[in-house]
């Protein structure tokens, strides 16, 4: 299949061009390894049965064999062979800390650092990281990119557009998902969720946790942290959620498994935003639950397109989940990350944009309706009235997402964009 360009191939450039190797993370099937293809001179795959037996012996005995080849080389799926983390390491300080010598890649990170042949280094000064996941909008060719984050962030000062995608689209592509692969065959594939989800179950979480897992308890897990989706919910409500569907689990265990899953790039949290503000209303600290794509959530609450169209209350917290997907991704190359803003008195933000020189912009969520637009579009004024804009600077933009068909701003100033209308 034809590689579709992702909008990490830029940092990966970048980051090999000054690191001596680059680990590429995120969860299975997102396309690390099509990404770190496009660059690596040479290849080692573990994931490769026939590779992982013939690379046994050099394992045991050195490891350093292993790393003949042309540089860059990949090493594929890292962590099946832990050993290899500190060989490269070795190597890249052997050759003088050269820049791009190895492209390692990971959908899981070791667990236990006490085991045999667990990487002993944290490859500080020779290794950097770069996160993906699954393919946005943009990267899939559904969004026009008539509206860029970077512009916006540059002091845009109007948008227009016309998004191609109407609300049955949108719950064709929370359910289809970003995968690589269907996408590059141009067909949405829902079942790749359901078989996703049922291989998490049934072997991935226990090979992350290196325990025996039970699948119930896992599956038990995701649909909680699934329904949980683009709210805040503490330990004690998704154990709550879990024990009302009879799935016995102590909080120690549920440690254990939501471990398990952000150690496979599963669960994203999005953590809270704390600016300086004129009054003294105290804010929410908890976190905001997301499965890494909106699919997985679908496929683990047992819905398609038609069951969210529906019941669009799901719609609109999935919806959520697939527009901060997007968001998070076209913020990277802006070194920029998501946090999400509420308060004890309810004003909410469902994602605010920060980046490292201090710039931030605020983001509410609404698949659509004139109200739900007005109303978030209150909620953001509100907001950035209550911010202490000496200390904490006034936003960049504010702007409504949406799922509607077109992009303008409003004469308060506030931004109205489609998600499919929506680039870096």
């Amino acid at each position: 299949m034809k590689y579709i360009r992702r909008l990490a191939d830029e940092e990966l450039q970048r980051k090999l061009a000054h690191s001596g190797a680059v680990l590429v993370r995120g969860p299975k099937w997102c396309g690390k390894t099509s990404t770190c293809d496009v660059l690596a001179s040479s290849a080692l795959r573990l994931r490769d049965p026939d590779v992982f037996a013939r690379s046994q012996q050099a394992l045991a005995i050195q490891p350093s064999l292993l790393l003949r080849g042309d540089k860059p080389r990949l090493i594929d799926e890292w962590q099946v062979a832990p050993v290899l983390w500190d060989a490269v390491i070795n190597d890249v300080d052997k050759n003088g800390g050269l820049p791009g010598q190895y492209l390692l890649t990971g959908s899981a990170t070791p667990v236990d650092q006490t085991v045999p042949d667990a990487p002993k280094h944290t490859g500080t000064g020779r290794v950097a990281r770069l996160d993906m996941d699954t393919m946005t909008l943009e990267e899939s060719g559904v969004s026009t990119c008539e509206v860029s984050l970077a512009s916006l962030f540059g002091g845009q000062g109007e948008v227009s557009g016309v998004g191609p995608v109407s609300v049955e689209g949108y719950a064709d592509l929370i359910c289809g998902g970003g995968w690589p692969a269907p996408v590059a065959r141009g067909s949405l594939d829902p079942g790749v969720a359901w078989d996703y989800i049922d291989a998490l179950c049934e072997s991935d979480v226990s090979e992350a946790a290196q325990s025996n897992l039970d699948p119930m308890r896992t599956r038990a897990l995701l649909r909680s942290v699934a329904r949980c989706s683009a709210q805040e919910a503490s330990l004690a409500t998704i154990l709550a959620d879990v024990r009302d569907v009879g799935v016995g689990m102590s909080e120690p265990t549920l440690r254990v498994y939501l471990n398990a899953l952000r150690r496979l790039y599963i669960i994203r949290d999005i953590k809270a935003w704390a600016p300086a503000l004129r009054s003294k209303t105290p804010l929410r600290q908890a976190g905001v639950w997301h499965l890494c794509d909106p699919s997985l959530a679908a496929a683990v609450l047992e819905t398609d397109a038609n069951g969210l169209l529906s019941d669009l209350n799901t719609m609109g917290y999935l919806f959520e989940s697939l527009c901060v997907r997007d968001l998070r991704v076209y913020l990277r190359p802006l070194n920029g990350e998501v946090c999400h803003y509420r308060d004890k008195n309810g004003l909410e933000a469902d994602a605010v944009l920060r980046l490292q020189d201090g710039r931030w912009a605020a983001v509410e969520v609404k698949i659509g309706g004139e109200k739900n637009i007005e109303e978030g579009a209150a909620n953001l004024r509100s907001l950035a009235e209550k911010v202490d804009q000496k200390r904490t600077g006034a936003p960049a933009f504010l702007m409504v997402l949406t799922g509607g068909q077109y992009a303008y701003t409003r004469p308060d100033g506030v931004h109205v964009v489609p998600l499919a209308c929506l680039s870096h």
